[in-house]
């Protein structure tokens, strides 16, 4: 069925504030565990209002207690991690400004980073080290940047060292965007001057779009570098996102 553009922009704008509630009146009281399944479910109502299916595509069982980290292809990524396996996120301090999605990002714990401010990237090392010792499943994209689609750029090592110090795997997700044809999608592309509005209108006048995570085999930090650890997840990751395209 067709659903008119205006009709999906409003069910999505009613969700988005709904979305808004409920992290300033539910978040602050509620367990993580309660958290977290508000997060899987809102962000699966989320894609779907977008068109976007979302596929575990082969891999390994995500693990419950880890640093993951991910390629940067699109606003959705996150919301594609979450609903399938909520996370807090580390994201760039710009991510607050957007306008809806960097409250909603807020509110549901995200950590955010100014480049190039070491004081403030030493205060939130610390914090993540403790939150990944509270056991909590915490998610970054070491790129720092979106992508175009297959490809992934190289992972800046620094926050890899809160998996060592917190000693908790780090585990790679790729992420890729696909078409009925199995190809990059053509409206997901999220570089350059292009703004979330225009991201958002892209997608909902596009075809709809098939997001594909792989969960990959996690990497043991202790006793490991963080050198290390970045240039093995971005292999591991680059990997999977040309296997995701070349089925």
């Amino acid at each position: 069925m067709n659903i008119p553009l205006a009709w999906r922009l409003a069910r999505i704008t009613a969700h988005l504030c709904e979305g808004l509630a409920t992290c300033a009146l539910v978040f602050p009281f509620a367990s993580s565990p309660r958290r977290a399944r508000i997060t899987r479910r809102w962000s699966s109502q989320l894609l779907r209002l977008c068109r976007v299916n979302v596929a575990r595509d082969g891999g390994v069982a995500p693990l419950a207690h880890a640093l993951v980290v991910a390629n940067h292809v699109s606003w959705l990524d996150i919301f594609v991690i979450n609903s399938l396996t909520p996370s807090r996120f580390v994201a760039k301090a710009e991510i607050r400004e957007w306008p809806v999605m960097g409250r909603l990002a807020a509110g549901a714990g995200t950590v955010f980073i100014a480049r190039g401010n070491r004081r403030e990237l030493r205060h939130v090392f610390k914090g993540l080290v403790d939150v990944l010792q509270q056991g909590e499943r915490v998610a970054l994209f070491p790129e720092g940047t979106t992508g175009l689609q297959g490809q992934v750029l190289p992972f800046h090592a620094n926050l890899f060292e809160a998996a060592i110090d917190a000693g908790v795997p780090v585990q790679p997700y790729a992420l890729a965007y696909v078409g009925a044809d199995g190809a990059h999608h053509p409206s997901i592309e999220y570089i350059g001057e292009t703004t979330f509005v225009d991201s958002l209108f892209r997608i909902l006048q596009g075809p709809p779009v098939m997001a594909r995570l792989t969960c990959l085999a996690p990497l043991e930090s202790v006793g490991a570098h963080r050198r290390e650890l970045a240039q093995a997840s971005q292999e591991a990751v680059a990997g999977a996102v040309a296997e995701a395209v070349a089925r």
